[in-house]
Order: C-alpha cells, then sequence, then structure tokens
C-alpha cells in the first residue's frame, strides 16, 4: 500500500471540506475555494476532522494513483489555510525587479523591460534591494508555474552566474576560454 497514500489528511479549523461524486471541495476562512475531481480508481470519504483516500483494488494505475490523490487533497487543503510561496533571486549586473502596481518589471539585459500580470490567485512581491521576488498564491501548482516561467525569461548562465534562479539553487559554473589549459 502507499506509504503516502493511506496517510490521513488533516482538516485545519476554519477550513472545510465537501466530497461528492469524486469530486472535492475545499474552503478556507478568507472565501478562497477550490475544486478539483479525481479518478474514479481512488476512493475519497471524510471521517470527522481528516479526509480518507482509499483505493478499490491492487492494480499498478490504482497504486501509482493513490498517493498522487491524497498529496494533491493535502496540498488544497494547506493552500486554502496558510497558502504557497517560491522564491527567486535576480542575479547580474544592471539586472533587477520592481513592482509596478500589480504588475512585475523585470530588466535583465534585454532591450525592453519583462512585463508580467499576475493570473488569478497569484500575486508577485519584489524587494529591489535584495533583488529577490516572492510568488505566492493558494494553488501549489499555479505558484510553481508562474515560479518557472518567470526563471525561464533569463535562467541562470554557467559562466558568469548572470540570470533568474530558485532561492538556494546552486548554479555549477564553469572556466571560460581564458581557463583552458594547452
Amino acid at each position: 500500500m502507499s506509504r503516502i497514500g493511506r496517510l490521513p489528511v488533516d482538516i485545519p479549523a476554519g477550513v472545510e471540506v465537501s466530497i461528492s461524486d469524486n469530486e472535492v471541495q475545499v474552503k478556507g476562512q478568507n472565501g478562497v475555494v477550490m475544486k478539483r475531481q479525481f479518478l474514479p480508481e481512488v476512493i475519497i470519504r471524510k471521517d470527522g476532522d481528516q479526509v480518507i483516500v482509499e483505493r478499490h483494488d491492487d492494480e499498478a494505475f490504482s497504486r501509482a494513483i493513490h498517493g498522487t490523490t491524497r498529496a494533491v487533497i493535502q496540498n488544497m487543503v494547506t493552500g486554502v489555510s496558510t497558502g504557497f510561496k517560491r522564491e527567486l533571486e535576480v542575479q547580474g549586473v544592471g539586472y533587477r525587479a520592481e513592482m509596478n502596481g500589480k504588475v512585475l518589471v523585470i530588466n535583465v539585459g534585454y532591450s525592453h523591460p519583462v512585463e508580467i500580470d499576475p493570473p488569478e490567485g497569484i500575486s508577485f512581491d519584489a524587494n529591489p534591494k535584495t533583488r529577490e521576488i516572492t510568488v505566492s498564491g493558494y494553488d501549489k501548482e499555479a505558484v510553481g508555474q508562474m515560479a518557472a516561467d518567470i526563471r525561464k525569461i533569463r535562467p541562470p548562465e554557467p559562466y558568469k552566474g548572470k540570470g533568474i534562479r530558485y532561492k538556494g539553487e546552486y548554479v555549477r559554473r564553469k572556466a571560460g576560454k581564458a581557463g583552458k589549459t594547452a
């Protein structure tokens, strides 16, 4: 049995979970509602202040989707109660990120600044002094995808380390032409 899948999902105070026909709806304190339809290979039921995910049989696909379903439900509950955030760093001479209202403006060596409008449920925060960008929201998948899209604007390059990287990401550095030996 899946080690992740057999763990119950605890529902914190102030979060409401309703289940009908393998559709889970999670409602938070601040009015955030997340809805998701899950596959029929798993059984989702509510037991007091816990959500339990079980599977019908021991087929390979059922075993594979068991832990994934439980993890997605846990992320929904965590998202509506506390939210998620992903931090990025901008490194390089003249590279910077700043906020223009709700729009994130990034200057990373192109002839024009790159402006990013936040999608529904996502918010940005940029600190120009530390050159850090914070992407936050209640949907873990959307926050991670938006952070990856921002990083894709100028990924870190291996020679000087310039670019946008995740906070704490290690970029392997290479020696340039001058570092070559005969």
